[in-house]
């Protein structure tokens, strides 16, 4: 019997990364960065229609974007979007949803998905989705799905698992978030490590009680919930909760504790869409390993991103490895790789104003 999955999109970054496109009012999963005609997160949505029911799909979002989520996956009944009042991170985005299945379906598995990556070769996706589903049928298996590394990326954590002989699933043997490049290079040359993709399978049994014994202050709050879930007072119960929590990932708080994790080594056109360096690495480059969309002259011009809008010529002379993107009332030039920065521009135009975050 094919065992039909809950799937829970997680919706509620803000993707200051992809700053000035990705706003505080509209962030990244919201928009069409890809040019497909659907959002992020309703190419996510989109996804996943092959492997569950609609009805079995949640969205976790912050409070700000249930108008947004409404608008763009109208086939959602309201209770199948849980809005959060804080940011709390993934460990307590996923333990709303899971407490909450769980009172509908207690002996359900769950898919877990970001909101805001691509995926191209869905084929491939679907059937690891499959896989994982079976292999997390095992009582305690926390299953995650590892995307086989073709580069020394330095932007992705990585996983590194356990060989065994004539294996599909293998257990977890150690977590590392964003390396350097030197041993990024030495995880790539092992060949027992993959990039940690976000996406997650597992009974709800099975992280419950994972929750219960390494996250027993997130366990107790939430069972305190299930009086209130699908009430009229659930919204005041999880303002509540969310005022007690700490913020913390799923992977620091229970993937990384846990002895009962098992990875999936696969391939299927992934990206994290994490950043511009990452959109640029997707994009159709001209002769200078330049992407240009908008109206521009180049010259002397290499390795760069140019993303403007088209009612105004941009002239650009000399660049190597910059970004130049005018989205609204912003107009950034920086390096392209410059990632780690973005944290403090968005920080300083706050300053100088809401309107441009």
């Amino acid at each position: 019997m094919q065992i039909k999955p809950y799937i829970v999109i997680m919706a509620g970054g803000i993707g200051s990364r992809f700053w000035p496109y990705s706003r505080n009012n509209r962030p990244k999963q919201f928009l069409d960065i890809l040019g497909t005609g659907r959002t992020l997160l309703q190419m996510t949505f989109d996804r996943f229609q092959e492997i569950a029911s609609t009805d079995r799909v949640f969205v976790v979002t912050n409070q700000d974007y249930l108008d947004l989520v409404k608008e763009q996956l109208p086939e959602l009944d309201d209770k199948q979007i849980l809005t959060e009042p804080l940011r709390r991170n993934t460990a307590t985005c996923i333990a709303y949803a899971t407490y909450k299945i769980n009172k509908i379906d207690p002996d359900a598995t769950m898919v877990v998905a970001p909101a805001d990556h691509l995926i191209t070769q869905e084929k491939k996706f679907q059937i690891a989705i499959e896989k994982a589903i079976a292999g997390a049928q095992i009582d305690q298996r926390l299953i995650t799905l590892g995307i086989k590394p073709n580069r020394p990326e330095t932007g992705y954590g990585y996983i590194q698992y356990l060989e065994e002989d004539d294996q599909e699933i293998y257990k977890v043997k150690t977590f590392t978030e964003k390396p350097n490049l030197k041993l990024a290079k030495t995880f790539l040359e092992s060949g027992d490590f993959v990039w940690n993709s976000g996406m997650f399978v597992w009974k709800l049994k099975s992280l419950i009680a994972a929750f219960e014994k390494y996250m027993p202050d997130v366990a107790e709050v939430f069972i305190e919930g299930n009086e209130y879930f699908g009430k009229d007072d659930e919204r005041d119960f999880i303002d509540r909760a969310y005022s007690l929590l700490k913020n913390i990932s799923i992977d620091n708080g229970i993937m990384e504790q846990s002895d009962q994790v098992f990875v999936i080594p696969t391939e299927f056109g992934w990206s994290d869409l994490g950043s511009w360096h990452s959109l640029y690495e997707l994009k159709k480059k001209d002769k200078k390993n330049n992407v240009v969309e908008g109206n521009a002259i180049l010259y002397d011009t290499e390795n760069s991103f140019v993303k403007v809008n088209s009612d105004k010529l941009v002239v650009v002379q000399g660049l190597d490895n910059y970004l130049i993107n005018e989205s609204d009332n912003v107009i950034l030039i920086c390096k392209l790789d410059a990632e780690k920065k973005f944290r403090e521009f968005v920080a300083n135009a706050k300053k100088k104003g809401k309107d441009f975050v």
